[in-house]
C-alpha cells in the first residue's frame, strides 16, 4: 500500500463506530486521511472514542437511511472516497427484527449509492457486502461468480445491497468495489452476543462459554486488522477503472467449526478447565460457509497477514487490557 495514498484525502465512513469501522477509521486518520464519520447512536464504549479517534474526525450525526444528511455530509466535506460499512449486522437480531434490519442494509446501500451518484466529486465506493449474501450453497468455496441466494432476513438483505451496489455500476457507471469477507473478530467489538468477544467475556469471569449452536457450523473467521488492510488495498487500487464494478472475497481460507474456535480461546487463555455450554439453539442460519480469496491474490496482490492464531492472541490481549481498564475504572 502507498505510504501517502491517503494523506489529505477526504473520506466518509458510514458505520464508523462499529468493529470494522472503527479500525478502518483509526487507520485512515493515522495515514493523515480527512476522515468524516456518520454516526446514528451514540456508543461512549466504542472502540471509536475509546482509541480517541472520534476526537479526531468530522461527525456527522443520522442515519445511512436519510438522503438529505449523506447528500450534505458528501458535499460539505467534498468527499472522495466512501466506505459503506453501516449496517445491522447481528443474525439473531435480524431474525427478531427484520425490518429495522432491511431498513439499514437494503435502503440504506441505495439512499447512500444515490447520494453517490449526484455527487461529480466522488471518486471511489467500497461497499461491504458478506459471505452471507451467497446464501446456503452446496459448492465451497465461494468464488465471487456463485449467485447471490440469501435466504433468512440477514442474509437476504446482504444479497440484495449487494445486486443494489453493482447495479449503481452497471447502470450508472458509478465507481464502485463491493467486499465479500467471513466473520470478523478482534478487539474492539462490544457486542458480546458475538462468538469470540462472548467467550473471551465468560471465561474471563471464570464462566462456561456458551455456544448458541450445536457447535458444528463451520465458519471463515476474519481478523480485523487484516480487514482493514484489505479494505485499504482494495479503495487504492480503484483507480484502476478495471476493477470497478468487480466483488472481491477477502478471507483466511479456512473451515473452522464453531466448537474449535471456541476450545482454540480456551487454549489461549489458559483455561481448558471450562468445557463450553452448547444450547443447539441457533436458527435460520447456514450451517457451512467459508470463501475463496483467489481473485484479490491475483488481482489485488492481497493476502492475510495473520493467523488465526496470531489474531485470537492478538484479540485476547486486547480484552484483558479492555476488562482491566474498565475495573480500574469502577474502582475509583
Amino acid at each position: 500500500m502507498k505510504d501517502d495514498f491517503w494523506k489529505n484525502r477526504n473520506v466518509f465512513v458510514t458505520g464508523c463506530t462499529g468493529l470494522l469501522g472503527s479500525w478502518l477509521t483509526r487507520t485512515l486518520v493515522e495515514r493523515g486521511a480527512m476522515v468524516t464519520g456518520l454516526i446514528r447512536d451514540l456508543n461512549p464504549y466504542s472502540y471509536l472514542r475509546s482509541s480517541g479517534t472520534e476526537e479526531r474526525i468530522n461527525v456527522v450525526r443520522g442515519s445511512v437511511e436519510d438522503l438529505y444528511t449523506i447528500e450534505r455530509a458528501l458535499n460539505e466535506y467534498e468527499i472522495d472516497t466512501v466506505f459503506h460499512l453501516a449496517a445491522q449486522t447481528i443474525v439473531e437480531i435480524s431474525n427478531r427484527n427484520p425490518l429495522s434490519t432491511f431498513e439499514s442494509n437494503v435502503k440504506g446501500t441505495w439512499v447512500l449509492l444515490e447520494a453517490c451518484r449526484r455527487s461529480p466529486i466522488v471518486k471511489r465506493i467500497v461497499v461491504a457486502s458478506s459471505d452471507k449474501a451467497y446464501g446456503d450453497q452446496v459448492q465451497l468455496p465461494y468464488t465471487e461468480t456463485a449467485p447471490l441466494e440469501g435466504r433468512h432476513p440477514y442474509d437476504v438483505s446482504k444479497s440484495c445491497a449487494d445486486l443494489i451496489a453493482l447495479s449503481y455500476h452497471e447502470t450508472f457507471g458509478l465507481p464502485l468495489s463491493v467486499t465479500r469477507c467471513g466473520n470478523f473478530y478482534g478487539g474492539g467489538d462490544l457486542n458480546f452476543n458475538r462468538l469470540v468477544p462472548g467467550t473471551i467475556r465468560a471465561i474471563q469471569d471464570g464462566q462456561r462459554p456458551l455456544i448458541r449452536s450445536d457447535g458444528t457450523y463451520i465458519r471463515d473467521y476474519f481478523y480485523i486488522e487484516d480487514a482493514v488492510f484489505a479494505y485499504l488495498c482494495l479503495a487504492e487500487k480503484m483507480g484502476d477503472s478495471g476493477i470497478h464494478g468487480e466483488a472481491f472475497n477477502f478471507s483466511n481460507e479456512l473451515q473452522v467449526p464453531v466448537l474449535e474456535i471456541v476450545q482454540r480461546i480456551l487454549k489461549v487463555m489458559s483455561r481448558e478447565d471450562l468445557t463450553p455450554v452448547v444450547l443447539n439453539r441457533a436458527q435460520h442460519e447456514i450451517r457451512h460457509q467459508y470463501l475463496s480469496s483467489e481473485k484479490a491474490r491475483r488481482i489485488l496482490d492481497w493476502k492475510p497477514k495473520f493467523t488465526l492464531d496470531d489474531g485470537l492472541h492478538r484479540t485476547v490481549t486486547w480484552y484483558r487490557n479492555y476488562f482491566q481498564s474498565m475495573e480500574q475504572g469502577r474502582g475509583k
